[in-house]
């Protein structure tokens, strides 16, 4: 058999590379930039590619069917004119269907000029995966000449894995390396705070440089007293804010001891409402939800936190899914023993948080709805992660005649879910203290990607579930559809609030519903809502 030439492509893995590549341009829950989306369908048609070869390669094997020439140059014309003549046909179609999600996600529609960033993202991912899989059957044919076929494959397939294992290593330790710099200061801009209700003020054995460079932003940021009465008419108290950073003790239980200790120097376990405020995977804590408690209770807050981690929150939970879990958790029970032991008419009201990563930390904290409720006074939780087994619980003991997206359970009388804000006061009857609100989005990516996507269709995606921000032309594919939302998650906070992962402009509402406010007239109200809606959305390098 004569040698093939270096550019040799299988048919079969061409047309299943086709098939991956177009199947990746159907819309899902959030836009894809046109760079990102080149690069997805690259990679696609490399997956295709190989998943064809491995069925030719298994026909060829095991059956006496052979294609002629004739045969194979027909089926390449075929796929060249049906490439010539259906390219800017799909290319139409995918810009369709991206400006459709678009409108419903209340952003402006791209236009063609875009088709270019999709190929520069498209064939250096295809030709990369091509190049891989290639370099992998040279290596399985040299390994054939000196052994037999069964252990070529083993070996074969185990180098495979250690290069996996070899490129995901290089690229975490470089990643850690990245954020771990990233952790070390404070950002351009944000000082050390002078105020003795404040972690690293004067008096705090909480020192400003080990707070890592989120947890200095929420310690130095936030609206001082005057501020909250400039904004509400309402007197106000300075808020106090504690957080202990990973350099600030050297383990979870060191740093929940001296975050309590600091409460008590603040003065926290005296102000009207305590929050225990899980951070997401860097230590993030998000302004608009901080803030916007300080701004209702006039000052008369204490918000507590620490950090367990300094990468992105999808870093954190794929490589130590754990830690969110233990740090909030840890930080809870101390301050929860702390409160339990002052006479009950001096107690704050306990209230637990949590964003994102942050919201599964803190919901793990508690063995189910009666824990919280009996343990808390109030809780708000803001962009579940769909692994997060109480939310998952709370989700499958739903009315059914309500969608997946938006649940309604025993009529909404311990906890509700909120995705507008007219959603808030939509239920007619009681809600009983303690309060749990959700607030959740139809289109947000980190609730709804769960290992199911991958071989079943989501409730989500079923008639009567879909959300109205849901495009009518997204359909599950097996595996596609994981992949898909597994690259939304990335666009996440891309996207204007009342979409995707992004919250502010329901947390006034959502911290409302569950602390009621300092007495603040509907005029007050707003000019807090507009002040939290004002601020720019812009979150934290890498993601929270």
């Amino acid at each position: 058999m004569p040698k093939r030439p270096w550019w040799y492509l299988n048919l079969v893995g061409v047309l299943g590379g086709l098939l991956m590549a177009l199947l990746s341009l159907t819309p899902s829950l959030l836009p894809r930039p046109a760079l990102l989306q080149g690069a997805v369908s690259g990679l696609s048609f490399a997956v295709g590619y190989a998943v064809g070869v491995g069925l030719s390669i298994l026909v060829m094997r095991f059956t006496p069917w052979r294609p002629t020439e004739s045969t194979q140059r027909r089926v390449w014309i075929g796929i060249f004119v049906f490439v010539i003549f259906t390219a800017s046909g799909v290319g139409v179609l995918a810009l369709s269907w991206q400006n459709q999600v678009r409108e419903l996600v209340d952003m402006p529609p791209i236009d063609v000029v875009h088709s270019g960033l999709f190929l520069v993202g498209a064939l250096p991912a295809g030709v990369l995966g091509l190049l891989i899989g290639r370099g992998l059957r040279t290596l399985y044919r040299l390994i054939t000449r000196r052994t037999g076929r069964v252990l070529s494959v083993l070996i074969t397939a185990a180098a495979a894995g250690v290069t996996v294992a070899l490129l995901g290593t290089v690229v975490l330790f470089g990643m850690d390396r990245i954020y771990a710099a990233s952790n070390a200061a404070a950002e351009d801009g944000v000082s050390e705070p002078a105020s003795a209700y404040r972690s690293a003020g004067p008096d705090s054995a909480i020192a400003w440089d080990d707070l890592g460079r989120h947890g200095a932003a929420f310690i130095a940021g936030g609206p001082s007293a005057r501020e909250i009465t400039d904004l509400t008419g309402v007197q106000a108290l300075d808020p106090v804010r504690v957080y202990a950073g990973l350099a600030s003790a050297p383990t979870a239980e060191e740093r929940a001891a001296l975050a309590v200790s600091e409460l008590e120097r603040t003065g926290g376990f005296d102000r009207d409402y305590l929050v225990v405020a899980t951070a997401t995977g860097s230590g993030w804590l998000e302004p608009q939800s901080m803030d916007a408690v300080e701004y209702l209770h006039a000052g008369n807050t204490a918000i507590v936190s620490m950090q367990y981690a300094y990468t992105p929150s999808w870093v954190s939970f794929v490589f130590d899914p754990d830690a969110p879990v233990a740090a909030a958790r840890v930080l809870f029970e101390a301050v929860e023993r702390h409160v339990r032991e002052m006479p009950e008419q001096d107690r704050p009201r306990l209230l637990s948080y949590g964003l994102s990563l942050g919201a599964h930390g803190s919901q793990s904290t508690f063995s189910d709805l009666a824990d919280l409720r009996a343990r808390t006074d109030g809780a708000l939780f803001v962009g579940s992660p769909n692994a997060t087994p109480l939310w998952r619980e709370l989700q499958a003991e739903r009315d059914p005649a309500s969608p997946v997206w938006l649940p309604v359970l025993n009529d909404g009388r311990e906890v509700r879910w909120f995705g507008q804000n007219s959603d808030f006061g939509a239920l007619p009857g009681p809600w009983d203290t303690p309060r749990v609100a959700y607030m959740q989005h139809a289109t947000d990516p980190v609730t709804w990607l769960g290992p199911e996507l991958l071989w079943a269709a989501p409730e989500w995606l079923k008639p009567g579930e879909r959300g109205a921000d849901v495009s009518p032309s997204m359909h599950w594919i097996p595996v596609v559809t994981a992949l898909q939302v597994v690259i939304d998650m990335l666009m996440g906070e891309s996207v204007p609030a009342t979409h995707g992962h992004n919250y502010g402009n329901l947390v006034v509402n959502g911290w409302r519903a569950i602390s009621d406010d300092a007495g603040l007239d509907e005029t007050a109200l707003a000019r807090v809502q507009s002040e939290i809606e004002s601020y720019a959305d812009v979150q934290p390098f890498g993601g929270p």
